[in-house]
């Protein structure tokens, strides 16, 4: 199985196969072990190195605590339709942000040039009463704003271009 996990804006991939003693991060084998003490908090030795390891699941920001720090990740699952939409293309390039169903701008959260950061939000639409947040798919600049508040939308409208 593999998976994805960022950890301060860095992706890292892990390979596991269940049951077995072994995992690969970025390509390099390395011996591994993990048993559950308690819901939330797992026993694991790595190249003979053991470690404690607290997990703390919180939906926005999910984290988990080793050797006295909180690291927060995000856990991308490639078998999983977001987590491939989200990787589509890699995170070089410029990047759209597109709205996902018709609707009003309400708010422009940032401005051409401006510097955002992953999940950052950038614009802010209206649709069926419920006004949603549309975040930067990545750490970068502002190349393009298309829209201003009081614009209309369809779906699918590219609402800004990060890069």
């Amino acid at each position: 199985m593999k998976l994805y996990i960022e950890i301060d804006g860095k992706t890292r991939s892990v390979e596991y196969t269940p049951g077995a003693n072994a995992v690969k991060i970025d390509g390099v084998d390395m011996e591994a072990d993990a048993q559950q003490q308690r819901p939330g908090v797992l026993s694991v030795i790595m190249d003979g190195r053991a470690w404690r390891v607290v997990l703390e699941e919180h939906e926005d920001e999910p984290a988990l605590h080793l050797a006295g720090k909180r690291i927060a990740y995000r856990l991308d699952d490639p078998r999983s339709l977001k987590a491939r939409r989200a990787h589509a293309g890699g995170a070089d390039g410029p990047k759209a942000i597109k709205a996902s169903m018709p609707g009003r701008v309400v708010r422009v959260v940032a401005q051409p040039g401006d510097l955002v950061e992953a999940h950052q939000g950038v614009v802010v639409i209206e649709a069926m009463k419920m006004q949603n947040e549309l975040k930067s798919p990545k750490s970068g600049r502002v190349a393009e704003l298309r829209v201003s508040a009081g614009d209309t939308v369809v779906s699918g409208d590219v609402l800004a271009v990060i890069e």
